[in-house]
C-alpha cells in the first residue's frame, strides 16, 4: 500500500517560478542582502538582484530569446549565475544547466541534445565553451561571457553588454504546468545522461513543498557550496533559499579551508552538504581551528549518509544533521528530515540512517522487485526491502526525447520509479539502502554496496572508499571490491581492509578485493561514479 507524507498539506502554486520566489516581496525584503559572494565580498541585495534579472531577461528578449527557446548556463557558483538563471526563466526561455567540468565535446553533446540556441558562460570556462558551441553552429555572439571583455573586443557579449542598456523585461505569458524551466540533465553515474524536463509548476511546487519543512527565516545565513547547476543546489538554495528571504553565502568550489572560514565569518547558520563533505567535518583535523558556533544545522543529500558518519559529525560540530533524498526527476526532494529531526511536526525524530519522511502532497509506497507486490509500512521495525516508488507535484514531465525511458519510470498512475531499494518504518519514515542496479549479487545474497562503504568510512586509516561488484574469475560470481583512499601517512594493505570488514558484517557482505586509489571519481553532487571505476 502507499504511505502519505506526514506533513500538512501545502498550496501549490500555479504561477512561473519568477512570480512565485519574487512576486511577494515587500520593501523591508528588498534592502536584504541575498548574494554574498564569498571570494570577493560582494554583496548583492534583493532589490538589486531583481532589478538584474529583469535586464538580463530584456536584453535575452532583445536578442530573440523567448518562450520556446532553451539557454545553456555553464559556470560555476557566483552571483551572476543566479541572476543569469533566473533572467533566462524570467524570460520565458528554458534554461539547461551544464557541469562546471565539462569538455568542449560534452557541451556541445549536451547543447545538441537540449536544441540550445544560446549558451552562456564565464571566463574561466571560456575555452572550452566557445569550441563546444562552435562545433554545434553557434556563433560568438550567442555565447555570453558573463565577466569577459565584451562584445567589441573580443565578439562574445558580457554581463554589462547585457544589462547596460537597461531594458525591461518582456510581457511573457506561459502555462507554468506545462512549460520547461528547467533541463537539467540526469547525472550519468550508470549510463548516459538524460534530459529532465521539469517544468515552473516542478521547480515552484517542490520549493513550496520543503519550505515549511527547513524553517529557514529571512535572518538566515545560508552556505551555497552545491552547484547551482546541479538540481540540489537549484532548488534547496538557489531557489527556496531565495523564497525565504536568506542570505546566500556563495562558493564557486568545494575548499575545506574556505568553507570552514565562511562558516565562521559570516556566521552560517545553515550548511546543504553530500556526504564527502561529511566525511571531512568528521574526520579532518583542520575543523577543531575553527568557531563553527553559529550553525544550527547540517542536511546532507545527494547520495546516502551513514548514520555513524552523520553522528560523528553531528558531536564535533554541535549542530542537528539531518538528510533527505531526491532526485533530478524529483525536481529533486521527496523525502526529508526537518531541521528539528521531525518533533514538532510529527512527533518522533528521524534516525539518522534514515532520509526522513514524504514531502507534503505526495505519496510514496515500496514495491517488492521480483513480484510487484507492495510492501506495506510495519507495525514496528523496518519493512522487507523493495523499490521505492513516489508520486507528487514535483514529478518530472518526462525525459527529453525519450518517450520509451519516460515510459519505463513514470507508470500509467503517476508514480516515478526511483531505481532505489529502499524501506520503510511504522512512521512513514524512509530509509535507503542503495541503488537498485548497484546491488551486489553474491551467491544469491544482496549486498549493499552503501553498507560496506559506511563500513570502511570507520577506519581511521581510510580518507574516502567506494565499493562495486566484480566478475571473480575463478568463481565467475560477482563479488565485492573496495576502492579505498588512504589517511596520508596511514599503513594499510589489502588484507587489513577486509580482515576489518569482516569483522562488522555478515560473511557474505565481505569484501574480496582491495584497490588503493588517490581518489574517488564522484559527479559535482558527491555521486560516487561507480561507472568509472569499472575501468580502474
Amino acid at each position: 500500500m502507499s504511505f502519505s507524507s506526514p506533513f500538512p498539506q501545502v498550496q501549490i502554486p500555479s504561477t512561473s517560478v519568477y512570480d512565485y520566489l519574487f512576486g511577494d516581496l515587500d520593501d523591508e525584503d528588498a534592502d536584504r542582502v541575498a548574494l554574498t559572494d564569498a571570494k570577493s565580498g560582494s554583496e548583492t541585495s534583493y532589490r538589486d538582484m531583481i532589478s538584474r534579472i529583469d535586464a538580463f531577461a530584456g536584453a535575452l528578449a532583445d536578442r530573440g530569446v523567448g518562450v520556446g527557446d532553451v539557454v545553456g548556463l555553464l559556470a560555476p557558483n557566483s552571483s551572476a549565475f543566479a541572476i543569469a538563471f533566473h533572467g533566462i526563466l524570467r524570460a520565458g526561455a528554458t534554461a539547461t544547466t551544464l557541469n562546471a567540468l565539462f569538455t568542449a565535446k560534452d557541451i556541445a553533446k549536451q547543447l545538441t541534445d537540449a536544441k540550445a540556441t544560446m549558451l552562456v558562460t564565464v571566463t574561466p570556462l571560456v575555452s572550452q565553451a566557445a569550441d563546444g558551441a562552435a562545433s554545434i553552429g553557434l556563433s560568438s555572439d550567442r555565447v555570453i561571457v558573463l565577466d569577459g571583455p565584451g562584445e567589441e573586443t573580443d565578439g562574445h557579449p558580457n554581463a554589462e553588454d547585457l544589462l547596460g542598456s537597461g531594458l525591461p523585461a518582456p510581457e511573457v505569458t506561459f502555462d507554468a504546468a506545462t512549460h520547461l524551466a528547467a533541463l537539467p540533465y540526469s547525472s550519468g553515474t550508470t549510463g548516459n545522461p538524460k534530459g529532465v524536463m521539469l517544468t515552473h509548476l516542478n521547480l515552484a511546487a517542490n520549493v513550496a513543498q520543503i519550505r515549511p519543512l527547513q524553517g529557514m527565516r529571512a535572518d538566515d545565513r545560508i552556505l551555497a557550496v552545491l552547484p547551482f547547476f546541479h538540481i540540489y543546489g537549484m532548488t534547496v538554495l538557489l531557489n527556496a533559499a531565495m523564497h525565504a528571504r536568506a542570505r546566500l553565502v556563495i562558493m564557486p568550489s568545494f575548499d575545506l579551508t574556505e568553507f570552514l572560514e565562511n562558516i565562521q565569518k559570516h556566521r552560517c547558520t545553515y550548511a546543504f552538504i553530500a556526504p564527502p563533505v561529511a566525511v571531512a567535518l568528521a574526520k579532518h583535523p583542520l575543523v577543531e581551528q575553527y568557531d563553527l558556533s553559529s550553525l544550527r544545522g547540517i542536511m546532507s543529500g545527494a547520495a546516502p549518509l551513514d548514520e555513524e558518519l552523520g553522528s560523528a559529525v553531528k558531536q564535533r560540530l554541535g549542530c542537528q544533521v539531518v538528510q533527505g533524498y531526491g532526485m533530478s526527476e524529483l525536481s529533486p526532494v521527496s523525502h526529508v528530515a526537518p531541521f528539528d529531526g521531525g518533533k514538532e511536526l510529527v512527533g518522533t525524530v528521524a534516525p539518522l540512517s534514515s532520509c526522513g519522511w514524504t514531502v507534503p502532497n505526495a505519496v510514496s509506497k515500496i514495491v517488492d522487485v521480483a513480484t510487484g507486490a507492495e510492501i506495506e509500512p510495519p507495525t514496528s521495525g523496518l519493512s522487507e526491502t523493495g523499490e521505492l516508488w513516489f508520486k507528487g507535484p514535483n514529478v518530472m514531465t518526462g525525459y527529453l526525447g525519450n518517450d520509451e525511458a519516460t515510459r519505463e519510470t513514470i507508470d500509467d498512475e503517476g508514480f516515478l520509479h526511483t531505481g532505489d531499494v529502499a524501506r520503510v518504518d511504522s512512521t512513514g519514515c524512509v530509509y535507503i539502502v542503495d541503488r537498485l542496479k548497484e546491488l551486489i549479487k553474491y551467491k544469491g545474497y544482496q549486498v549493499p554496496p552503501a553498507e560496506l562503504e559506511a563500513v570502511l568510512l570507520t577506519h581511521p586509516g581510510i580518507a574516502d572508499a567506494a565499493v562495486i561488484g566484480v566478475t571473480d574469475s575463478d568463481s565467475g560470481e560477482e563479488i565485492p571490491k573496495a576502492f579505498v583512499v588512504k589517511v596520508s601517512g596511514a599503513e594499510l594493505t589489502e588484507g587489513d581492509v577486509m580482515d576489518f570488514v569482516a569483522e562488522h558484517v555478515a560473511p557474505y557482505k565481505k569484501v574480496r578485493r582491495v584497490a588503493f586509489i588517490e581518489a574517488i571519481p564522484k559527479s559535482a553532487s558527491g555521486k560516487i561514479l561507480r561507472k568509472d571505476l569499472r575501468t580502474v
